[in-house]
């Protein structure tokens, strides 16, 4: 178990689960389980600083290039480390070369930080995580290994009991809902050895399926606001994150924002 109070810094490197989508707060900001954690660890030190070096839509090679450098630098108590999901969810992917870059960016961010952390994602219960579901159990195995190799704490997120139940998926099927962030960083706290908050992987009430014109309205809708945008940027090599930045980008206190 960590001592939560020498624990001075934390720093969050991966995509939009990492980001905070579609944990959005009422300016329009996302928020997210990195946030929420980030929080959580700044009530018990005033000097703790946070950054978040997630940008949505990056792939492996793209966090390992542009965000694992400066995390190594910053010299964090705390690292978090979550990508290739993106990878393995295009038409084509080199498993292994996103594997080995796993393995890279884990070997150079180890020996900056007091502790790094890595994740098994969630995975929402449908027809996507079906046709992709070797891709995935493959690259979490994987991830087992790297952290055996390196050191790592995994946050095992894909076995949850609760996190593939759909209601906990916003309406673009892809990111977590407000309430599963907050599943995500109880989950991260007891993993790094946190007295518990709540039961993070109890699962939801058990409800009656939607009426059959509600579900397929709710599939058109679907189709029409993300499923075709998403087709649209992968056929022109377009990315949700081109040309954003990092939302935190340097280490900077979270003790003045008392909790979101």
């Amino acid at each position: 178990m960590h001592d939560f109070a020498e624990l001075r810094s934390f720093v969050a490197l991966g995509d939009s689960f990492t980001e905070g989508m579609s944990d959005a707060l009422p300016d329009g900001r996302y928020r997210g389980w990195a946030d929420l954690l980030a929080h959580r660890l700044g009530e018990r030190r005033e000097d703790f600083r946070y950054a978040n070096l997630a940008v949505r839509g990056k792939l492996i090679q793209q966090i390992a290039d542009e965000q694992v450098p400066v995390a190594a630098a910053m010299d964090a108590d705390l690292v978090t480390l979550v990508g290739g999901l993106n990878d393995v969810l295009r038409p084509r992917c080199d498993l292994d070369a996103v594997c080995a870059l796993l393995d890279q960016s884990a070997a150079r961010l180890a020996p900056h930080c007091r502790q790094l952390v890595l994740m098994r994602s969630p995975g929402r219960q449908g027809p996507v995580l079906e046709r992709y579901r070797g891709r995935m159990e493959a690259l979490y195995a994987a991830i087992d290994e790297i952290a055996e190799r390196h050191g790592a704490l995994v946050v095992d997120l894909y076995a949850s009991r609760a996190l593939g139940d759909p209601r906990l998926w916003a309406d673009d099927r892809l990111h977590l809902t407000a309430d599963g962030h907050r599943r995500v960083a109880e989950a991260v706290w007891r993993r790094l050895g946190g007295e518990p908050g709540f039961d993070w992987d109890e699962p939801l009430p058990a409800s009656a399926p939607g009426r059959w014109y509600v579900r397929r309205a709710a599939d058109l809708r679907f189709a029409r606001q993300h499923l075709l945008p998403w087709i649209g940027r992968r056929l022109t090599g377009r990315s949700s994150g081109d040309g954003r930045l990092a939302k935190r980008p340097d280490l900077a206190p979270v003790a003045w924002e008392r909790g979101p």
